[in-house]
């Protein structure tokens, strides 16, 4: 049976109608063209599904869809600003931390859900923070020195950002 979801996808707002059995990632891969997001295991194992559910890092593949009823997703889609890549982003292109790309929207949301919530992680707090995400490519040592530099990164900026309010 079929029932009108109402969300919030990447910042905008969504009405659609959708069948008690549809999990996020087909509302989002199917319903609004959000490719993005990859199902890779469809057991919630690998992680190429994760996206934030209110800041909630999920598998979407076993996430249903309305249970998603007013509430805020963010995919890979959204995680780029203003048509720019986001920091994360580009510091995995700069590092190689993406080879075939599969796991990396996955990857990608999962470690800006960590950074979000940790801004200055250990690498340990990174490994574990993509530890629900696998990844065939690489041995994940580009992911975590591509996370290193995000958290320095920022950690730098928010220093300069005090320095001149003082």
């Amino acid at each position: 049976m079929a029932q009108m979801l109402h969300c919030t996808v990447n910042g905008t707002l969504v009405e659609r109608m959708v069948e008690d059995d549809t999990t996020l990632l087909t509302f989002l891969r199917e319903e609004l063209g959000l490719t993005g997001t990859k199902e890779g295991c469809g057991e919630g194992d690998c992680g190429a599904c994760t996206v934030l559910v209110d800041d909630t890092s999920v598998n979407s593949c076993l996430f249903l869809a309305l249970l998603a009823e007013g509430r805020s997703i963010t995919t890979i889609e959204g995680i780029e600003q203003d048509g720019e890549l986001s920091d994360i982003q580009q510091a995995f292109i700069d590092h190689g931390a993406i080879q075939c790309g599969f796991c990396s929207p996955g990857m990608i949301v999962s470690v800006s859900h960590l950074l979000n919530q940790n801004p200055e992680p250990s690498e340990e707090e990174i490994r574990r923070g993509m530890s629900g995400n696998l990844c065939r490519c690489t041995g994940y040592q580009q992911m975590v020195e591509a996370v290193q530099e995000v958290a320095a990164h920022r950690k730098t900026e928010k220093q300069s950002e005090k320095a001149i309010l003082i």
